[in-house]
């Protein structure tokens, strides 16, 4: 490609963008790993101040805090932050594709880290049967509907509220972290397999299981940015095709409105021609800049966090003295 295309310049900012939100997501975890050690040895280490954007580890509690927040109007104080984050990444979807999933998402920054690795060692990633890749790919969304039937549908308001004032839900992201920091041996065996694979087959875990990414791509096909394509200037290469990580047939189609698609815009950035692809709404006719689409996700993103902090509902409401009762008693409560 030429090294003056307007686009050219899309797979390094996105790299960037995807490593650096990682980096800082792994700051969060480890100072959260640090704020749980001060009470699990009674207060001998130092205390570190809890970061709230932990919280964006508890999709399914997040969930159920939206449920609450429909029915009564009230967010929830313990975990706030977990609904703030929740909406923020569901406004993305609805507005720029599932630019989360290929833009911000640490689990899909390692995925698509490992098909690369993958890529490298083999020379090739494998490609599973269409017959399969198909049923596979419907196992994220049966998942989507499973939690959603169960919480938002099946489960009672008072449940929902008596489950976000148990001391299961105030301590959950205590329990997530123990999780990954204190791994059973089926865990670990899960993981290493899922790796294995991700090593093997493009975005193994995001396009086959994860029930979020499913719910970004529902949330997708409403809003107005698509990948779009000039047909009559296309030249029919099929670079964008083959370069699109969800395997979508992009060079047949004046606009991509797949859930699957995840705006990462490699097929835009493939693609010789200017201006024969572009990530834009339907109204819009002139040149798009590369950066403005990367700019309004991460733009959709920093507002729903910042208008989280400015109304007071990041923080939790509990205190040290709560941490310091309720940390103690996190490996016997299991509900």
């Amino acid at each position: 490609m030429n090294a003056q295309h307007p686009h050219a310049s899309i797979p390094r900012w996105r790299a960037a963008v995807q490593w650096g939100f990682f980096a800082w997501t792994a700051v969060i975890g480890i100072r959260f790993g640090l704020f749980v050690r001060h009470f699990e040895s009674g207060g001998a280490t130092p205390l570190v101040s809890r970061p709230p954007g932990v919280e964006g580890f508890l999709p399914i509690g997040a969930l159920a805090s939206t449920k609450q927040w429909l029915a009564t109007g009230e967010i929830n104080p313990v975990h706030p932050a977990a609904l703030v984050i929740f909406l923020a990444i569901v406004a993305m979807g609805l507005v720029a594709k599932k630019s989360f999933c290929s833009w911000l998402c640490p689990v899909g920054t390692l995925s698509e880290g490992a098909w690369k690795a993958g890529r490298r060692l083999f020379g090739r990633n494998f490609r599973i049967w269409p017959w399969l890749d198909g049923a596979l790919r419907g196992v994220k969304y049966l998942l989507l509907l499973f939690f959603v039937k169960l919480i938002v549908v099946d489960m009672p308001a008072q449940a929902v509220a008596a489950f976000l004032d148990a001391p299961y839900w105030a301590v959950s992201d205590v329990k997530m972290l123990l999780f990954f920091t204190r791994m059973s041996a089926t865990t670990v065996a899960i993981l290493a397999v899922l790796a294995a694979l991700s090593l093997l087959y493009r975005n193994f875990w995001c396009r086959y299981l994860c029930p979020y990414g499913a719910l970004l791509g529902v949330a997708s096909i409403l809003g107005p940015f698509k990948v779009r394509r000039d047909a009559a200037r296309c030249t029919g290469c099929r670079r964008c095709s083959r370069a699109c990580p969800a395997g979508l047939a992009v060079h047949e189609k004046k606009a991509v409105r797949s859930p699957e698609c995840t705006g990462c815009l490699t097929c835009v950035a493939s693609c010789p021609e200017r201006e024969v692809l572009r990530m834009a709404p339907p109204f819009w006719r002139r040149p798009v800049p590369a950066w403005a689409f990367p700019a309004l996700a991460l733009l959709l993103f920093a507002a729903g966090i910042g208008t989280g902090m400015a109304t007071g509902h990041w923080q939790s409401s509990l205190t040290y003295d709560d941490y310091q009762r309720l940390i103690p008693l996190v490996p016997y409560l299991s509900h």
